[in-house]
């Protein structure tokens, strides 16, 4: 990992000088803005609790603040995309997994450990697919990532006996890719997917709409280059799972920047907010 900031990082400090440098800012899974760690982070090759912020500064002698990559891309959002002017905002990730960070009055939640916002392993369907690292049974993330879709065509596709052209290839070899090109070519299998897709999603958002009354939910990720094939279920879902009092009232918008882009310019942003790590007694 260092080698690679090394690698990226090193040409840039030396052209623009450490002297013009505020510090570094970083966004990565299960990042801990408090303590500067990334803490047992599911999806990445290492294991325990790792004081990545430490040693960033070190190596560059800059101070790094470290944050969660799902809240970085809010942060993001907020500066720079679609959250602009926004107080109370939750930007969901749509990608390999499930990521979210969550504005209430103008601040970003971090709750008291620095881990709130997972909203992609909140259980919404108990009992349900077993999330392939945590264990958890019918997480959000299980069934709206890249991952779940490709899982719930597989479903499909076993269940039913209609024709498909997802049926040209091997359980493993479909990816979200084919499932979307399939869909588009007018495969009914295909279309259930995301349909189904949807009407968890839309589901899952009415539950975070009246736990925190945003003005929008901003999606961002692959998933949602799916365009209306997902947003048309997820939003009709989403309205017909809200109290009346929240109906109509919440944008669902599509992010405004490069899906890359986001937490890149939200770590960034985190650099003018520099907080210093928490040290346990």
């Amino acid at each position: 990992m260092l080698k690679t900031c090394t690698k990226v990082l090193k040409p840039a400090i030396d052209i623009i000088g450490l002297e013009k440098i505020r510090g570094i800012g970083v966004g990565a899974p299960n990042g801990n803005i408090y303590t500067g760690t990334i803490e047992y982070a599911p999806n990445l090759p290492w294991t325990g609790v790792i004081p990545l912020a430490q040693l960033i500064s070190e190596k560059f002698g800059l101070p790094c603040s470290l944050t969660n990559d799902a809240n970085a891309a809010a942060v993001g959002e907020m500066m720079y995309g679609a959250a602009r002017g926004m107080r109370d905002f939750i930007v969901i990730t749509l990608g390999t997994g499930v990521g979210s960070g969550i504005f209430s009055n103008g601040q970003l939640i971090y709750g008291h450990d620095g881990f709130a916002g997972e909203l992609g392993h909140t259980i919404i369907r108990p009992g349900g697919r077993r999330h392939h690292s945590t264990g958890a049974e019918g997480s959000l993330e299980t069934y709206a990532s890249a991952t779940g879709i490709v899982l719930t065509a597989r479903e499909l596709l076993a269940k039913s006996d209609k024709r498909s052209s997802l049926r040209n290839y091997k359980p493993e070899e479909l990816d979200s890719k084919l499932v979307y090109e399939c869909a588009i070519g007018g495969d009914e299998i295909a279309q259930e997917v995301y349909r189904f897709t949807g009407q968890v999603l839309g589901e899952s958002l009415a539950n975070f709409i009246m736990f925190s009354s945003p003005e929008a939910i901003i999606l961002f990720g692959g998933v949602i280059k799916a365009g209306d094939l997902i947003m048309k279920p997820t939003r009709e879902h989403m309205e017909k799972n809200l109290l009346p009092i929240f109906q109509n009232k919440v944008k669902l918008i599509m992010s405004e920047l490069k899906e890359a882009d986001a937490a890149i310019l939200g770590a960034s942003a985190l650099v003018w907010e520099m907080r210093e790590p928490k040290v346990e007694a």
